[in-house]
């Protein structure tokens, strides 16, 4: 069994009993946000946390040994860090050493729950590809967010996603499904896709006794977040954008984890960088709602 390594503020404060938030490291990393903005969402993020009352966990892969919670030197390997580890990878990445490992949804999950941190922020979930009928291509997030109780905060699922089958997914699958303060499943950088979120939650104490009367003792919640109003970007200009991007990884072959940072990286071409700045605000957004959170769980 993985046994992260904790570092001091994180190990203290769950010794205290003190509100935790998990942070992944793939949104970190040049595979999530190219430099610098990669290194400002890392900084936003943790003040979000900080501001609300909360000590930050980034998750991440050193030297062989998994980690939450990092000093400045192993954050700036990070910043760096082109190898992604899902939950899958965890213990491939442990066995055989890798130096540097930036985690993503499902793995910071199962880093989180291991550590027995109950509350994880991140930017979008992965989910279940179009055209998943033909390729099977169905994120490990929804398993892990289905089978490690934690509540996992997010702008909802990548845009890019075939968004009412993940829906569905997170149905069978039997995860709550909230919306923070808003009726519609939001889909990243729009504040609705369009598709009404299972249910409405306006205040933290309901989200934590989700996680209490959850029906399986395994399974985690959902906790969907709307990108700040200034910062939404139109749905009728980013849905061209993701045609495109998405035709444009199809006739280059590009399958599996590498589709996310593709289309990712040519979004932000096409929006002339806006999509970057709506990534940044979306991301302190979530890690400062995880965080309110965090602090009416511990208590």
């Amino acid at each position: 069994m993985i046994e992260p390594i904790l570092s001091d503020d994180v190990a203290q404060a769950l010794a205290e009993h003190r509100a935790v938030v998990a942070l992944e490291s793939t949104i970190f990393s040049n595979l999530g946000l190219p430099a610098p903005a990669n290194a400002d969402a890392l900084e936003l993020c943790k003040q979000a946390v900080r501001d609300n009352g909360a000590v930050p966990a980034v998750a991440a892969i050193l030297d062989g040994q998994a980690h939450l919670g990092l000093s400045p030197d192993e954050e700036k390997r990070v910043l760096q860090g082109t190898r992604k580890v899902a939950e899958r990878d965890l213990a491939v990445a442990l066995a055989q050493g890798w130096d540097v490992g930036v985690t993503t949804v499902s793995a910071t999950v199962a880093l989180a729950h291991a550590a027995g941190i109950s509350v994880f922020a991140t930017g979008g979930i992965g989910g279940v590809h179009r055209g998943s009928e033909h390729t099977g291509d169905v994120s490990a997030d929804l398993d892990a967010i289905a089978n490690h109780p934690v509540i996992t905060v997010c702008a909802g699922a990548k845009a890019f996603l075939d968004l009412p089958r993940t829906l569905e997914y997170l149905e069978t699958a039997g995860v709550p499904v909230l919306g923070w303060q808003h009726d519609w499943f939001p889909a990243f950088y729009t504040r609705s896709s369009g598709l009404p979120v299972p249910h409405r939650v306006d205040d933290e104490r309901v989200v934590c006794d989700v996680l209490r009367f959850r029906a399986r003792p395994a399974t985690g919640v959902l906790l969907t977040v709307p990108i700040p109003v200034d910062d939404e970007i139109p749905a009728a200009r980013i849905d061209a954008v993701l045609t495109a991007a998405l035709e444009s990884s199809a006739q280059a072959g590009v399958v599996g984890p590498a589709v996310t940072p593709y289309v990712l990286a040519r979004i932000e071409k096409a929006t002339d960088g806006d999509s970057i700045p709506a990534n940044l605000a979306l991301a302190a957004s979530n890690a400062a709602v995880a965080a309110r959170i965090a602090v009416v769980l511990a208590q």
